[in-house]
């Protein structure tokens, strides 16, 4: 283990600095800073190597968490990296924005707060590009089949490499112009510079792994086509539906789905200029839903200096400490802090949005009432209106599902009564062949599963195609880990 008294030693948290506030929003570069390594070190010593290290039962993929742990604390850096990518693919990327269940159900977090898992994790794929550390590993052999996958976010970019390292001939299809999915267009700079993305998708390129941008998959060429083409076809297209919120003044100018903000704003950031670019400089911005998304249109609309920023969640402000319904080692509901919000704005519970109102088909404000709960259900409470002045208002609601994209009428792949692609407990729809992962079959959720779903539906893809696998898997649809493939 690491240092057996670690935990007693040093019983204080230590997580990463993040840059001054005034400093960092007038730029878009990521917000944290390089820790000190012996700073590092001595939180990664805090590790206690637990005899059952749910750690492990936290983290979807699996990580070797106590391992990593003692490597880094012992100053083996190329060896922890080697065991970081033993079950994960892209560490920069999960270390940078996954919310971290592992060290929701770390151990020490029992009576103490819990090791820094996430920011040991990050620090060490950091130091192994630093170091060139991060190599190819291309296939020893091909074995003469060919998969598409189609959508190049975390799910569609991990069962990729995944296929690609075990001999399997794979294009990756893409809508847009660049690789990379939300993790390119939908998470903003401060969060992660899109550095990550590219020096792996040159690792990917390098390992045989071909990309296809710029490629509506149901439009451009049929889902038909690509299953007569390949041998296996694997949809990765994520959960992009946007929830929406029909209540009167919807249709007025300056009311647009998050994503309608972010994506054009990260291509501008990209030195791209997008037509649609919707700039916040100046404009009093209210954003609905409280969300990973929220957040990250808090964060745009500060470094567009917008007048003002607020943010409206209908339900209540979670507690900042465990609930009894939610014990060790569950994943809570916590009241958190990201670093969008420490630049400012205003963020208020138990607000019920009622209309939007406008002059001249133009957005002008927000009427919003206190929400009240009547036989479970939230409701907004008569009499508590007012009106919050607004020129943009952006929802981040969520999403309900994957596009259809033709995938029903092209290939009779059906979908669930939630919105996603229906598959069976090997990631396979009802039509042979074709495969979901990620988003588009599990539903908006976490990086880090749709990681683990892209290995996973890997070893399932692979086994259809030779019979047997070698590929880990470390997740099934259901949540739980496939016994044998």
């Amino acid at each position: 283990m690491a240092d057996p008294r670690g935990f007693l030693k040093v019983r204080q948290r230590e997580t990463q600095p993040r840059r001054p506030v005034p400093v960092r929003i007038m730029d878009w570069k990521e917000v944290y800073e390089a820790q000190e390594k012996g700073v590092l070190k001595s939180q990664a010593g805090r590790c206690m190597d637990c005899g059952v290290p749910f750690c492990h039962q936290g983290c979807p993929l699996g990580n070797l968490i106590p391992e990593w742990n003692d490597l880094v604390w012992r100053d083996k850096g190329e060896e922890a990296i080697e065991r970081l990518h033993a079950t994960n693919n892209f560490p920069e990327f999960t270390g940078r924005l996954c919310p971290a269940p592992c060290e929701a159900s770390c151990v020490l977090g029992i009576n103490q707060p819990a090791v820094t898992i996430k920011q040991v994790e990050v620090s060490i794929i950091d130091q192994a590009f630093d170091n060139d550390w991060v190599h190819p590993l291309p296939p020893t052999r091909l074995t003469g089949k060919t998969v598409a996958v189609v959508g190049s976010g975390p799910a569609g970019l991990a069962v990729a490499q995944q296929l690609t390292r075990v001999g399997h001939t794979v294009a990756v299809y893409e809508r847009d112009d660049k690789i990379g999915g939300l993790l390119r267009y939908g998470i903003p700079d401060f969060k992660m510079e899109k550095e990550q993305v590219d020096r792996r998708l040159e690792q990917m390129k390098a390992e045989g792994t071909r990309f296809r941008t710029g490629v509506a998959v149901g439009t451009d060429v049929t889902w038909e086509q690509l299953r007569r083409r390949y041998d296996a076809v694997v949809v990765a297209t994520g959960a992009t539906v946007p929830r929406d919120l029909p209540i009167p003044g919807r249709d007025l100018d300056g009311v647009h789905f998050a994503m309608d903000y972010l994506v054009p704003a990260n291509r501008v950031v990209a030195g791209e200029t997008p037509e649609n670019h919707i700039d916040a400089r100046g404009k009093h911005v209210v954003i609905l839903g409280g969300g990973d998304t929220g957040a990250d249109c808090i964060g745009t609309a500060h470094r567009h200096q917008a007048a003002s920023v607020t943010t409206l969640a209908i339900g209540k402000q979670p507690p900042s400490e465990r609930a009894a319904h939610q014990p060790w080692p569950t994943f809570p509901t916590l009241f958190e802090m990201a670093s969008a919000h420490e630049e400012g704005g205003e963020r208020t519970y138990l607000a019920s949005t009622v209309e939007f109102v406008g002059e001249n088909g133009k957005l002008t404000g927000v009427k919003v009432a206190e929400t009240e709960f009547v036989d479970g259900k939230r409701l907004p409470k008569a009499g508590t209106e007012r009106i919050i002045p607004a020129d943009l208002v952006f929802l981040s609601l969520g999403f309900t599902g994957a596009e259809p994209a033709g995938i029903t009428e092209q290939v009779s792949a059906e979908f669930d009564g939630r919105g996603n692609v229906a598959r069976d407990g090997y990631y396979m729809t009802n039509t042979e062949g074709v495969f979901v992962a990620g988003d588009a079959g599990r539903g908006q959720s976490l990086i880090v599963w749709a990681i683990a779903e892209g290995r996973a539906c890997a070893a399932a893809v692979d086994k259809f195609l030779m019979g047997s696998t070698i590929l880990p898997a470390p997740v099934a649809p259901t949540d739980r880990a496939i016994a044998v493939l």
